[in-house]
């Protein structure tokens, strides 16, 4: 999906905040002008994550190096992670154990600190107390259980640190549901804001119980025109996908591979979308969504 207006004044917008606290008036200025031309030159022909990607370097360029979300990555993932065997007896205690699952893996994708830059753990608590109280679509939820049913291979990709966790859980019940399914999951190649890599998964335990690998690159999405050949070759032959996160969709909207995209609406732009409240979640196969320009 090709970022659209209210993408492009949302990362101009943030980028002038994010240089606020530099004093070289030339430099800001110069910066700046660079990422209005690479938005201007791109924004129509590519997606948002890519966009950054390009903006990113930019910065490292200019500014050094980017912020390093290390420690927050592994607050998210142990925060998380005591609280695992609790949602995963919740879920199992439930009637439909897969739709509890969807639940609880779009309230996890709340942790994110691109939208907003921040996570609010009072959210983030409230999200995951309330998750099963939200609505997911029974004839969606119908169609993933058959496609799985018919499926031999799934391709699962991840989005942000914390909410892998959330993954592994629901990776388990479709282990456990359909045992002859081959599930390979694809994290970041690279340090991308917050969103789970390689090292993600093995701390949280995930390359214990599936096939895992990096997408080739450090990108906040997943676009088929910067991923490995690896990846984008798993993507293609994919019998079903499980896309999380809004820089997936942004990044594999449109592209042919018919993913079931699930995520929250963190966004103005994705609330005006698909006509939700902020926070609400999506869960949808792509030819099934009703999509708000």
């Amino acid at each position: 999906m090709h970022a659209n207006v209210s993408c492009i004044a949302c990362i101009m917008g943030k980028q002038k905040e994010s240089v606020s606290c530099f004093s070289e008036e030339k430099k800001k200025t110069d910066y700046l002008e660079e990422v209005r031309r690479i938005l201007e030159e791109n924004a129509g022909t590519h997606s948002c994550p890519w966009l950054l990607m390009q903006i990113e370097e930019t910065y490292v360029r200019y500014f050094g190096p980017l912020k390093d979300y290390t420690d927050l990555k592994k607050k998210y993932n142990q925060y998380m992670l005591a609280k695992e065997l609790l949602i995963e007896q919740r879920i199992r205690r439930s009637a439909d154990p897969m739709q509890t699952c969807i639940k609880y893996v779009c309230a996890g994708n709340y942790i994110d600190f691109g939208p907003t830059g921040r996570v609010d753990d009072s959210i983030l608590e409230r999200l995951l107390a309330k998750a099963e109280e939200e609505a997911v679509s029974a004839p969606e939820l119908e169609s993933l259980k058959t496609d799985l049913k018919d499926a031999g291979e799934l391709v699962y990709l991840t989005d942000n640190c914390g909410e892998i966790v959330m993954d592994k859980i629901w990776i388990k019940f479709i282990k456990e549901q359909y045992p002859d399914l081959h599930i390979t999951v694809i994290l970041r190649g690279g340090p991308a804001l917050n969103d789970a890599t390689m090292e993600d998964a093995e701390e949280i335990g995930l390359t214990e119980i599936v096939d895992c690998m990096g997408n080739g690159a450090a990108i906040t999405g997943t676009d088929l025109s910067v991923v490995s050949k690896s990846a984008e070759k798993l993507l293609r032959k994919a019998d079903v996908i499980l896309s999380k996160g809004q820089g997936n969709f942004e990044g594999l909207y449109g592209e042919k591979l018919n993913p079931y995209f699930l995520f929250l609406c963190k966004c103005e732009l994705f609330v005006r979308r698909f006509g939700l409240k902020k926070f609400s979640s999506v869960f949808a196969r792509e030819d099934h969504m009703q999509l708000l320009v």
